[in-house]
């Protein structure tokens, strides 16, 4: 997989997409979240793989095993690089979610990558204690979610920055570490409570990063994707 910084497609619709995309003259690495795609549908994703695009399909799966395994499946048909379940669905779910998506592959291709969201990070730990009652750390709950993805056979997990260098430890360099909650210094946070900037992301130990508002809402967009991926380490 390509470690280019990941643009959060949030738009509302397609033609906002294409335009958005319309302004690149370079194969990029975007993301395709549950807003777009319950508006769009899997033609965006078609027509975002034409243009040579890398996808990860954000849809958060967390459902009973069955039903996880038969989505995967289908969303292997649709050529994505990369696309994540709630890891809070248990081992159980993970393991049939892994299946879903090697049935689904077509024979000769690259099955998608698969990881987990751990803790969103738009959650602090108090809202993570109080409201999900679960009686630990936020470290200690990512990275026993991120333990848990491992032992299921997936590729990696979705976490904050601050968590990227304890899940190396625990899970390996090569384990997915894929980083949303990227701003730029001196950049507005919006819902997320745990942020960073691209270099220290890649200092933490992040293998992929995700990048919306600092670039999708620039001025320029395309200045902006160029110095974020400059302060990611100019890594194509």
């Amino acid at each position: 997989m390509n470690n280019k910084p990941i643009i959060a497609l949030d738009f509302p619709d397609e033609q906002k997409v294409m335009t958005f995309l319309s302004q690149f003259n370079e194969p990029l690495f975007v993301k395709v979240g549950l807003e777009l795609y319950l508006q769009a549908g899997p033609d965006i994703i078609r027509e975002i793989k034409a243009q040579g695009h890398d996808i990860f399909l954000d849809l958060k799966l967390h459902d009973i095993p069955n039903t996880v395994k038969s989505a995967m499946k289908g969303l292997a048909k649709l050529g994505v690089d990369l696309v994540n379940v709630h890891a809070a669905g248990g081992s159980n779910m993970m393991a049939a979610a892994l299946e879903g998506l090697k049935e689904g592959t077509e024979e000769g291709k690259q099955r998608p990558a698969l990881i987990a969201v751990t803790q969103l990070t738009s959650t602090t730990e108090e809202e993570m204690q109080n409201e999900q009652k679960i009686n630990l750390s936020l470290d200690q709950s990512v990275l026993h979610y991120a333990k848990l993805a491992k032992s299921a056979g997936l590729d990696g997990v979705v976490c904050s920055v601050l968590e990227a260098k304890a899940i190396s430890e625990v899970c390996g360099e090569s384990f997915l570490k894929v980083t949303p909650g990227i701003r730029m210094a001196g950049g507005a946070a919006h819902d997320q409570k745990r942020v960073a900037t691209p270099d220290f992301a890649r200092q933490e130990g992040s293998t992929q990063i995700v990048v919306g508002r600092a670039i999708t809402q620039a001025e320029n967009p395309v200045e902006a994707y160029h110095a974020v991926q400059q302060l990611w380490g100019g890594q194509q």
